[in-house]
């Protein structure tokens, strides 16, 4: 069983066009993620998947593996998983998705985020939690939240705070969705042959997909965050929070 990470990256976003080429750190943003990503000692192997020669060019450019993927994927799993259909992966091995716009990956996401196929037989996906320390990522749609059950499954995943307080008295964690996912290659052809969701085309979420199809998601708790770059203000945002910590 091998291990290996694909991160996804698309030219077009809407709301920051060419984000993995624009510079974090005096480098491509889409490198940060590649070589934080090789600081992991449990990957086989790290790759770009990509529908965009300029991205594909940058990372052979700096010496990265990257793979061509169609333009006509609904979302960034899709093209994870057309990208590990190319590669010949096997059907048991495990393929980590980390987004291309987490320039703050580290190396612990990865050992969390398999960690359930080690322990816990059956597990076919899992991904990240982080409880919230700035109060303000509660109640802002950017940053996305999950519940889960006592058994550390997905329950929901929203753009809103969940759970929501009826007495304003009540403590309880709120905790973030990190955008990284484990999944078995087997999963992964199932998940890309699923319509899309009535709750993931309302929210733009793409892992309520599984839920609402009824299938399980794993979550594992994780000590360390991965803010994401959405906008071009959030480059510099980052590189200062780093700085300070």
């Amino acid at each position: 069983m091998r291990i290996v990470v694909i991160i996804p990256a698309r030219y077009d976003s809407t709301r920051f066009p060419g984000k993995p080429l624009r510079l974090y750190k005096g480098k491509p943003m889409i490198q940060q993620v590649y070589e934080r990503a090789r600081l992991s000692n449990i990957a086989t192997d790290v790759v770009v998947a990509t529908d965009d020669q300029r991205i594909f060019d940058a990372v052979m450019d700096f010496g990265g593996n990257a793979v061509m993927t169609s333009k006509k994927n609904r979302s960034g799993t899709d093209r994870v998983a057309e990208a590990a259909e190319k590669m010949g992966l096997d059907l048991d091995d495990i393929v980590v998705n980390i987004q291309g716009d987490q320039p703050e990956v580290h190396p612990q996401h990865l050992q969390d985020v398999v960690s359930p196929f080690k322990t816990e037989p059956g597990t076919e996906m899992s991904t990240l939690a982080f409880k919230i320390v700035k109060k303000g990522e509660i109640t802002n749609p950017k940053d996305c939240k999950v519940t889960f059950d006592n058994k550390g499954y997905a329950l929901y995943f929203s753009r809103s705070p969940i759970p929501c307080a009826r007495d304003a008295d009540t403590i309880f964690n709120t905790y973030k969705h990190l955008g990284i996912y484990a999944y078995t290659r087997r999963f992964l052809e199932t998940f890309r042959n699923l319509p899309e969701g009535k709750l993931e085309k309302i929210e733009k979420l793409e892992q309520l997909r599984v839920i609402e199809y009824g299938y399980q998601i794993r979550v594992v708790i994780t000590g360390y965050d991965s803010p994401e770059v959405d906008i071009p203000e959030d480059i510099p945002r980052i590189e200062g929070l780093i700085e300070e910590s």
